[in-house]
């Protein structure tokens, strides 16, 4: 997959392109379905498979008090888009002035003459130019004058809920990652580089990867059965989110225990893949309380997360 980063980076339209465009935070089952059909129209025309998308999220520029943590940062975005076999991505620098170009000016300029769209697929609530002024509707009018054809698809539900990045961040929120799975078609994942930490847990006799914490969106704090993938190995781990009440600590953490394994991989970037949530933080009056507590936590995921059939 070919990534253009800038439009002005752009030298010349693609190939027949079939267009579509959003920011695609997530990239959930209801983008997935989107891009499928983009790839399906492209396959008709042969002609390329394009995703137009924004960098910063428009929210950062515009109202960065609203914005909220994303669930696919830049580099996580672009590595799920891959997977989904799409040809082309343009990312698009999301500015003030952007922001004032009106829907028709956008088409004209950006979708005609630079991109050459030849047709153009997007979900049921696209809004887009000044002030989000264009929609579905007007989208169809303005391509329409340039013998542009627009596709609109519609919600996907699932869990008798539309499918959205909203709805996503809630869950995970809620610590409830199991739903958030669900809607997502993936585990959800956090990417960070191991960072030298208290090594309490190394004392403990549990050592852990500490991740540095970025602007990713966690999910609640508690305790919850991963997947870790370091390198090329995926390994069966536990994931501590919080504030490592037992210790007072006064800064948000994410400590993850690989079972069986003891490698050192500071430095290293892993990424963690939420399965199950286990339990909440619990402060315990003695380290051999939270040592037991460890143990017993250890245990329940090997046997109802990690054991084989049951996932």
């Amino acid at each position: 997959m070919d990534i253009i980063k800038g439009i002005e980076n752009l030298t010349r339209p693609f190939r027949n392109p079939v267009v579509t465009l959003g920011n695609f935070d997530g990239i959930h089952l209801g983008h997935r379905r989107i891009f499928e059909k983009v790839r399906q129209e492209a396959a008709k025309i042969q002609g390329e498979s394009v995703v137009i998308t924004f960098e910063p999220h428009p929210l950062k520029i515009l109202y960065p008090e609203q914005c909220p943590p994303l669930l696919t940062p830049f580099k996580k975005k672009m590595m799920l888009i891959e997977k989904t076999g799409v040809d082309k991505v343009l990312c698009i620098e999301f500015t003030r002035a952007f922001a004032e170009i009106s829907p028709s000016e956008f088409v004209r300029s950006v979708l005609v003459e630079k991109v050459g769209a030849k047709k153009i697929v997007v979900g049921y609530n696209y809004r887009f130019g000044r002030k989000k002024s264009g929609n579905v509707e007007s989208l169809k009018e303005i391509c329409a004058s340039f013998g542009i054809d627009v596709e609109v698809v519609d919600a996907l539900i699932a869990m008798d809920t539309a499918v959205s990045s909203s709805k996503i961040r809630e869950l995970i929120r809620e610590g409830e990652v199991e739903k958030a799975s669900a809607l997502l078609g993936r585990d959800y994942p956090v990417i960070g580089r191991v960072i030298e930490g208290t090594r309490k847990g190394h004392d403990l006799g549990f050592p852990t990867a500490n991740l540095d914490m970025t602007e990713e969106l966690y999910p609640k704090a508690g305790v919850y059965a991963v997947r870790a993938k370091w390198k090329e190995q995926c390994l069966n781990a536990l994931a501590n989110i919080g504030f490592n009440p037992t210790f007072n600590a006064n800064a948000l953490s994410l400590e993850v225990h690989l079972l069986d394994f003891d490698r050192e991989i500071y430095g290293d970037e892993i990424q963690v893949y939420f399965i199950k949530r286990i339990r909440d933080e619990i402060r315990f009056s003695s380290i051999q309380e939270l040592v037991a507590q460890i143990q017993k936590d250890i245990e329940w995921a090997r046997t109802n997360v990690f054991a084989e059939g049951k996932e």
